[in-house]
């Protein structure tokens, strides 16, 4: 898990890895982490745990908002996307070391939703690059005048990672936080800036891509053709309809919460 300060690796893999490496990595790798925690080190050594967990969770937070800030200051949108990474990790990493109901079920759903939208992101990103080749945010602009489809394509999947409510990213982060705040107070109020920063850095970046003036290459860019529809679309689709209805994914995981929870206390 890219937890703080075991971090350093995933910015510099994500920028440099192609988009298909990248998906796959952000998506689906990076939780195995978080699944080996659940399923083997808690397991097999709960009182190291219970020992350890307070370090692990203020390690955690503080990759929050270490991440988060860096995020607001990148002007890569790759590499923006990948620290932003770090920070919804380390929330799901925090929700799950505290170790109550409302931590675990919430890193579970976020682990789901997490991968649908970062993988969302860098085929935003791809698109971007192979039509204007770059990823500057600085060499952007405009977009939606062009592309409106591609625009409201990229405004759903972002409102997503923002976890704004009625979208895939809000029960998990409220749940994760939920279980945060219920360990300790202090740490839960920190770990909650992560939705605040989130949105800073990327309603950011929304706006200088899709926003302001056109420049010359972005006043020809393509909107979205036939596969990249698709592609997003379900996507798209996903964010909302697991926004709106979360018990899809929560009651096909409660039963494993609880029996877990039951058999490993401290």
């Amino acid at each position: 898990m890219p937890v703080f300060p075991f971090h350093t690796w995933q910015p510099d893999t994500y920028t440099t890895a192609p988009t298909g490496g990248t998906m796959l990595l952000s998506g689906i790798m990076l939780k195995m982490g978080v699944y080996g925690v659940i399923r083997w080190m808690v397991p097999l050594a709960p009182e190291a745990m219970h020992d350890l967990a307070p370090v692990f969770i203020i390690l955690a937070v503080i990759g929050i908002v270490y991440a988060s800030i860096i995020a607001v200051k990148q002007t890569d949108l790759k590499r923006l996307i990948a620290y932003s990474s770090i920070a919804h990790v380390g929330l799901i990493a925090a929700g799950v070391m505290v170790w109550n109901k409302a931590g675990l079920q919430g890193g579970l759903i976020q682990m789901l939703n997490h991968g649908i939208n970062v993988v969302g992101l860098f085929f935003v990103v791809d698109m971007i690059e192979r039509r204007l080749g770059t990823r500057s945010l600085y060499d952007m602009g405009g977009i939606a005048k062009s592309a409106p489809k591609f625009a409201a394509l990229f405004m759903i999947v972002m409102l997503g990672s923002v976890a704004v409510p009625l979208t895939n990213g809000f029960p998990g982060e409220f749940l994760l936080l939920n279980g945060v705040w219920s360990y300790n107070f202090w740490l839960g109020a920190v770990a909650g800036l992560t939705i605040i920063f989130g949105a800073v850095y990327m309603l950011r970046a929304y706006g200088l891509v899709v926003f302001g003036e056109a420049n010359a290459e972005t006043a020809k860019f393509e909107d979205v053709q036939t596969n990249e529809w698709i592609v997003l679309g379900v996507i798209a689709t996903l964010v909302v309809v697991l926004g709106f209805f979360p018990g899809l994914v929560l009651h096909l995981t409660d039963g494993s919460v609880n029996r877990i929870l039951g058999t490993v206390q401290f």
